[in-house]
């Protein structure tokens, strides 16, 4: 495994990172539990030891199969990286979308990180988690109704009293970065990246390069499509929100696949498949410090994890990003 510092940071993270929001079930048709905690146990076996969760994630499910993962292995072996901002059980903020969750039952999810709001969620996450602080403390998406500062200070007041390490934030774009830096010790910036979807390149990601901010890249496989596995017709499970994405069409299924297949010889020649492939790719990116890559059993988890090992020359990297600049995906 390859480790990396995380931003200005004294935390060094698996450039593979075990992304647990699949592991939740929410929003993936399910989970099985014991599935779960097997895959982030072999996934550290494996040299993981970053793993990302939040509180929405199953509605607390991720973070307590990551706690019940983790009991056992020294608490400075691993790096919890979770988040606060998303509450379900609280109708505030701003409104995000209408869900259910993992039995069934209607929700509403609300992007709210109100001083009050944060605290509470700190201290259902250290418990969920069975741990005493939090080594990256992220917030998931900004809030409208609560300024910045309100926020960000909060974080400050947290990491003084012991509860987190680090702060950091997702899917931030460049404007909100400098403003909460104001406020915290900002280290990263958690964002959708992926073979597909580059569009931070153009100001997001240089402004993170320029100032020292680690850029952590969630669904890297673009949530299975990049993987070479899915098929046109394919059918998700109920419940399973990438049914209505349009990465998932059938034409775009065809475009992808069409891609991944001119990467095949390459993968066989370094013995991996084209996911590992893909993930590699991604971490060799200008500015992409760790990609985060979900599992639900430990068979996924080992193969992600092992992605970590490839080795990709400047030509080899030049020759799948020419062939991906080719690929045109329909909305």
């Amino acid at each position: 495994m390859e480790y990396r510092q995380l931003g200005q940071s004294d935390l060094n993270v698996s450039v593979v990172t075990f992304g647990a929001w699949a592991a939740g079930g929410w929003m993936w048709g399910g989970t099985e539990r014991k599935d779960a905690v097997r895959a982030i146990r072999a996934s550290y076996e494996e040299g993981v030891t970053s793993i990302d969760t939040a509180p929405i994630y199953g509605q607390g499910t991720s973070e307590e199969i990551v706690g019940e993962a983790i009991k056992g292995i020294p608490r400075d072996k691993v790096q919890i990286l979770t988040k606060f901002g998303m509450r379900w059980d609280l109708a505030q903020g701003d409104f995000a979308f209408k869900s259910q969750n993992n039995h069934g039952k209607d929700i509403d999810i609300y992007k709210y990180a109100g001083k009050a709001s944060i605290i509470k969620e700190c201290e259902d996450s250290l418990r969920r988690l069975g741990t005493d602080y939090i080594d990256l403390y992220q917030i998931h998406w900004p809030d409208s109704t609560t300024p910045i500062a309100e926020s960000m200070d909060t974080v400050e007041t947290l990491i003084k009293q012991g509860k987190v390490r680090y702060a950091g934030v997702c899917n931030y774009n460049a404007d909100q970065l400098q403003e909460a830096r104001q406020h915290v010790h900002l280290v990263s910036d958690q964002v959708p990246y992926s073979m597909v979807k580059r569009d931070i390149e153009a100001v997001d990601l240089p402004y993170c390069i320029d100032n020292g901010l680690s850029v952590l890249a969630y669904s890297p496989l673009e949530r299975g499509l990049l993987t070479g596995k899915m098929k046109p017709g394919h059918q998700f499970a109920p419940g399973d929100h990438r049914a209505g994405l349009y990465f998932y069409k059938d034409e775009n299924l065809k475009r992808t696949n069409a891609f991944l297949e001119k990467l095949h010889p390459l993968a066989v020649a370094k013995n991996a498949s084209l996911s590992q492939l893909v993930i590699r790719w991604t971490i060799e990116q200008p500015g992409i410090t760790i990609a985060l890559v979900g599992a639900r059993n430990a068979e996924q988890a080992l193969q992600n994890a092992k992605a970590a090992a490839i080795q990709l020359t400047k030509e080899e990297i030049v020759f799948i990003t020419t062939e991906l600049n080719k690929l045109v995906l329909e909305k």
